[in-house]
């Protein structure tokens, strides 16, 4: 079992429950978060934990590590989840935790990446889902997809081609972790059998 954390729309939820796997709870840490109504939708259990009642970072974690843990999931799974976590609640779910981030990672972690990836003319971009540790955006990585910087793109324009392969992507690693396939050596992942660690869009 999963539990998902949002703070949006959730459309990397979306795709994480229309991929048939075995989601537990949708957390979000703001009641008006669009992603949990599709989640009632789909009958799946929800829960808001909001940051701004919490006088520190701590106690916010604190208070989401128990909504987490009282559904005992195998995987944590943020999803478009916009906080940085202390390293405290990181520990807590270490090598259970994945995040799915929009850039191939090293490259451009934070915010902005299609902007910026743009303004550094590089040719491909694309997305990472990772472990997370408690440097931001810098786990190990567990699959990547890259898709070709056209002419005349904007951050829109390829942002909207690189959510399309998150959503191919971040299903899969969920499903290798569920299935005891990912194996951390060195910092590095390697997936049991041939599954590519590596998807190519075509556009």
């Amino acid at each position: 079992m999963l539990v998902i954390l949002i703070s949006g729309r959730g459309s990397n939820m979306q795709a994480l429950v229309e991929a048939g796997l075995p989601v537990a709870a949708v957390i979000a840490n703001r009641a008006d978060a669009a992603g949990l109504e599709f989640a009632r939708s789909r009958k799946i259990e929800t829960a808001v934990v909001e940051h701004k009642k919490f006088a520190s970072r701590e106690a916010f974690d604190d208070a989401l590590a128990i909504e987490i843990d009282r559904r005992r999931p195998r995987l944590v799974a943020l999803a478009g989840f916009m906080r940085v976590l202390t390293p405290k609640f990181v520990a807590r779910y270490e090598r259970r935790m994945l995040n799915i981030h929009p850039s191939l990672l090293p490259s451009f972690p934070g915010l902005d990446t299609h902007a910026r990836a743009l303004a550094a003319g590089v040719k491909l971009h694309g997305c990472t889902v990772h472990f997370v540790t408690a440097e931001l955006d810098s786990g190990p990585i567990v699959i990547q997809a890259a898709v070709p910087v056209h002419p005349g793109d904007t951050a829109d324009k390829l942002a909207a081609r690189v959510l399309g392969q998150e959503h191919v992507i971040y299903p899969r690693a969920a499903r290798w972790f569920l299935d005891d396939k990912l194996v951390i050596e060195n910092g590095a992942v390697r997936v049991k059998g041939d599954d590519a660690q590596l998807v190519m869009a075509a556009r």
